[in-house]
């Protein structure tokens, strides 16, 4: 009956053999890469929201709510007598040089081109995924790879950078006797610790791009991270 069934509907020129076969259908989706994916794109949202924070260093004082204050790559904020926080750039926009440490000048730097080269990166794990099988998708999940590599290095390089500006005189004129690695009377916000969860999640990245083609014939050139 399955070969009468099959000479029929080739007869009328339709062969759904290859349709209907589970490898055939595997070829076209791939549990990996469509976890790269999402997980690119988290983490590009993770970084992206971190950087921007106004809350890196953190001062919370109970009593007294002018002494409440936070310091992030580009803002500062601090709170009024009404309960408000208001936010501030460092020396308004477009003026890059006024950012109170050469330091945090150097982590903005970084951080913002790490994450820029991770959302790339992204796209191009996005892009993976209308292509099909072979030595393209292989050569673009190889480059993302990379790209998200870079981005790691270049990411932590920023977070590792911006205590060094914790010695600066603005920070020292909130947070007392600080100095590099120290906070003082501050202490390490929740947007410090976002970006470094991220990072530390982006690491991961390159090894699911390794893996990420749809057709697995031999892994692609990345080096072993895991």
């Amino acid at each position: 009956m399955h070969a009468l069934f099959d000479r029929n509907w080739k007869g009328l020129g339709i062969d759904l053999s290859p349709l209907s076969s589970p490898r055939a259908a595997a070829r076209m989706f791939s549990c990996v890469g469509c976890f790269w994916v999402l997980l690119s794109s988290a983490l590009v949202a993770i970084c992206s929201f971190s950087f921007i924070s106004p809350a890196w260093i953190v001062k919370e004082h109970p009593k007294n709510h002018k002494d409440s204050v936070s310091f992030g790559l580009l803002w500062h904020c601090s709170e009024s007598l009404d309960h408000m926080y208001r936010c501030y750039t460092f020396g308004g926009l477009g003026k890059f040089q006024e950012i109170p440490s050469s330091s945090w000048q150097t982590s903005a730097v970084l951080c913002s081109g790490g994450c820029a080269l991770l959302a790339v990166s992204s796209l191009l794990a996005i892009i993976t995924i209308f292509l099909p099988s072979g030595a393209c998708e292989r050569r673009i999940c190889t480059l993302a790879g990379y790209m998200q590599m870079a981005a790691v290095v270049i990411m932590a390089s920023g977070l590792l950078v911006y205590p060094f500006g914790l010695n600066s005189s603005l920070v020292k004129s909130f947070c007392g006797d600080s100095d590099i690695y120290n906070a003082g009377d501050c202490q390490i916000g929740w947007g410090y610790m976002l970006a470094v969860v991220g990072v530390m999640l982006t690491l991961f990245l390159p090894f699911f791009a390794k893996y990420a083609p749809k057709e697995q014939l031999s892994p692609t050139p990345l080096p072993t991270l895991l």
